[in-house]
């Protein structure tokens, strides 16, 4: 068995029974215990598990309060400026997450914009202005307020959207925006196609980094709104993929 083939199977097995021994591992694998130990901190690197003692457990998803104080500062930075891109009368997706939400703090007193989103936090937000919300309906998952079923995605496919706004939990060296959960993929691959003009926005802290499932490339969006330094082959690299750069940072 090829090495990527051994650590997607340990991927699989850690998802579907929540956490595993080295020892185990190694036994059913009928490779060393030093193999897996490896395995382990590949898959960590790319944030497909968390190791612990003696093993790994499943990745989780990081709670709402958590996200909020994490890189805050930029988080707001990044929020003023999409929020520049918002004109009055625009029907607006705000994907779920806590960048968004800053972006929601500083458009909810345009006059007559439209706002869909599938974040519980963002709606609630929305409650003591005169802004039009459609919440997406189905199961919640509570770690963040957010909702990613196939009942949010059915809802989602009957709009059009002036302008999205997409957050992502990683992105790897390829340009690729990666998610950890199946779930999660649908409506942020499809929805940025729904939106006339869509953006990913995400700090520093996102790149670099691979989780389980590729949901699109940086090159889908209108354009990426971010305070991560690219270097110039970097930069010259993405616009012959045709990817817009956005400094969101002063």
């Amino acid at each position: 068995m090829l090495a990527a083939e051994r650590q997607a199977k340990i991927t699989e097995m850690i998802k579907s029974r929540g956490s595993v021994q080295v020892e185990d591992l190694a036994q059913e694998l009928k490779v060393s215990a030093m193999t897996i130990r490896r395995d382990l901190v590949k898959l960590q690197e790319e944030g497909k598990v968390e190791r612990c003692h003696g093993g790994a457990v499943a990745k989780k998803e990081v709670n709402y309060a958590k996200k909020q104080t994490s890189h805050r500062n930029v988080k707001e930075q990044l929020a003023s400026k999409c929020a520049s891109f918002v004109s009055e009368g625009d029907t607006i997706f705000l994907d779920a997450g806590t960048t968004t939400y800053e972006i929601a703090k500083r458009i909810k007193e345009i006059p007559g914009i439209l706002i869909v989103t599938n974040d519980l936090e963002i709606a609630r937000l929305f409650m003591d202005s005169e802004v039009e919300v459609f919440v997406c309906g189905g199961r919640v998952q509570k770690e963040t307020g957010s909702m990613f079923d196939r009942y949010a995605s059915g809802l989602l496919a009957d709009f059009k959207f002036d302008i999205g706004f997409f957050g992502a939990a990683s992105i790897n060296e390829a340009y690729e925006v990666t998610t950890p959960t199946v779930e999660k993929m649908w409506i942020k691959r499809e929805t940025p196609k729904q939106c006339e003009k869509a953006y990913l926005v995400v700090d520093h802290s996102k790149f670099d980094r691979q989780a389980m499932v590729r949901v699109n490339h940086l090159k889908d969006y209108t354009a990426v709104v971010t305070d991560y330094k690219f270097c110039e082959e970097e930069l010259e690299e993405l616009r012959q993929m045709g990817t817009v750069i956005i400094r969101g940072q002063n």
